[in-house]
């Protein structure tokens, strides 16, 4: 059972229907020691999850973390705010690229690396007009008719 390991990927799916995707980074994320035991069990939701700076630093909002179960007194708060790392030229750029009208950084993915780190998933975006989305629906639907076709 050595070195095995329950793969962890959170999705944001409700970002890629509200949002598009201009430009995506992987950050570290800061996190004590039930939130991370939290994450490994699986216990985490990326719905309403967006970024935004406090200071020169990135912070994530809206990441539901489970209290772990097994946790006493020491336990978390769920809906705390929690800091990202990344490096300073990637904090410039998005910081540049935030101010601007229309975009924002979302939480797209959460998840754990080879080394056990959880790491999220963020990027550049764009919201989606009303018509977009219904584009992309036709698109899918059309997808999904032609996978249908093909299996006959």
């Amino acid at each position: 059972m050595e070195g095995f390991q329950k793969k962890i990927n959170i999705k944001n799916k409700k970002a890629s229907y509200n949002y598009e995707f201009v430009e995506k980074f992987i950050a570290g994320i800061v996190l004590g020691g039930t939130e991370i035991k939290s994450i490994r069990m699986g216990k985490a939701n990326l719905v309403d999850a967006y970024c935004y700076f406090r200071g020169d630093e990135l912070w994530v909002r809206g990441i539901h973390i489970a209290e772990y179960s097994f946790g006493s007194f020491y336990n978390h708060d769920p809906g705390q705010d929690r800091k990202l790392l990344l490096n300073r030229r990637e904090l410039n750029k998005l910081r540049k690229k935030s101010q601007e009208k229309g975009f924002t950084i979302v939480a797209t993915r959460l998840f754990l690396n080879e080394r056990g780190l959880a790491k999220l998933e963020i990027a550049l975006a764009r919201g989606k007009r009303e018509y977009d989305k219904r584009q992309d629906i036709k698109e899918r639907d059309t997808k999904k008719e032609l996978a249908r076709l093909r299996k006959m």
